[in-house]
């Protein structure tokens, strides 16, 4: 197991090759390197940030002029500090560190910055206590909700999305704390283009809806692990991407979490402390399917990608899957199965 959690990442196996077949395999990938100032590359090695930089090809239009936007992912570990830090004194000390990624990601020309889900807190929800982890929470009514907040380049408050699907079982008893959202699958209108935040990558009918509502690049900030759901990382957004012809940005938490009190999972194992491995590994995919190297499986990091937003036209017009995509069968067959007496289409021999 602690092999499985050390390996680094697929893409710093794939840099031991010799360098022309390096650059083949990046050619294929169709994305390139891009430029960061020194000081972006100075701020992250000060803060011990692993930093990869990454553009998207695209096709260059004679109407249209190119639509330049950098995105910025940002991963880390809940360490060095311990989930038996007060709740003000772990709060502040997160919200320092992450003011540290996002100066760095402002040097790296970075115009829309992204934390993974719960990034200010532990990841307690495997505890399944009460007590002190409510406290983290903003209460609305009497209400928790798994809730991301969107801040403007102005630094205005323009919009929240909840999130749809509560997970409920294993080391995932989000359940037992958050309400199921109840706003929709928002889009936010930005100088950068229609964003969107996605928490429900297990969905594809979750991710549809931002595409309806017009996003040209949307959020997943999550807290995955565990070796059930990792192979499944690298797949669902980037499924995402392809299926509705927008870019997705995949955010992750880093490390493992050592809690004070024993708690079991559900899985036969005995009562432990840890929570799951979170394997990081953030990445960018755009509409056509390529994706951006990861980020680490075991670092803090931040991955600068520059993308053009005219891709996602490009990537329609060539596909025109819009075109057929039908929504009105599905839509007919969806509100059917919402009814306790729905009936599937299964075909049997007579």
């Amino acid at each position: 197991m602690s092999d499985f959690k050390e390996f680094e990442s697929v893409d710093n196996v794939l840099k031991q090759l010799p360098p022309e077949d390096y650059d083949k395999l990046k050619k294929s990938r169709v994305w390139n390197e891009i430029q960061v100032s020194d000081e972006c590359r100075e701020l992250a090695s000060k803060y011990n940030i692993e930093l990869v930089t990454c553009g998207f090809n695209c096709r260059e239009e004679q109407l249209r002029s190119p639509k330049i936007v950098r995105v910025g992912l940002f991963q880390h570990k809940l360490v060095p500090f311990p989930t038996s830090t007060p709740v003000q004194e772990l709060k502040y000390a997160l919200f320092k560190f992450a003011n540290k990624a996002i100066r760095t990601a402002a040097r790296g020309g970075v115009n829309i910055f992204c934390f993974p889900e719960t990034w200010n807190m532990p990841y307690a929800f495997c505890t399944r206590e009460k007590v002190p982890w409510c406290e983290y929470a903003e209460s609305a009514h009497d209400t928790i909700w798994n809730t991301a907040v969107v801040i403007d380049n102005h630094g205005d408050y323009l919009g929240k999305h909840r999130k749809n699907h509560i997970p409920r079982g294993s080391n995932f008893n989000e359940s037992l704390y958050y309400s199921e959202g109840n706003i929709g699958h928002p889009v936010f209108e930005t100088e950068f283009g229609r964003i969107a935040v996605c928490y429900g990558r297990h969905y594809p009918v979750n991710w549809l809806v931002f595409g309806l509502n017009g996003a040209d690049i949307v959020f997943s900030p999550s807290a995955a692990g565990g070796e059930a759901s990792e192979p499944l990382w690298a797949i669902e957004a980037r499924n995402a991407a392809i299926a509705n012809n927008y870019f997705t940005c995949a955010v992750n938490r880093v490390g493992t979490e050592i809690f004070v009190n024993d708690f079991t999972s559900g899985d036969g194992r005995p009562p432990h402390r840890e929570s799951e491995y979170f394997y990081g590994s953030s990445y960018v995919t755009a509409p056509n399917g390529t994706r951006s190297p990861g980020l680490s499986r075991t670092k803090n990091g931040l991955l600068i990608a520059e993308i053009d937003l005219n891709l996602c036209r490009q990537v329609k017009d060539h596909w025109g899957l819009q075109l057929s995509q039908r929504l009105e069968i599905y839509a007919d067959l969806l509100s059917r199965a919402t009814k306790p007496d729905f009936v599937p289409q299964l075909i049997r021999k007579k």
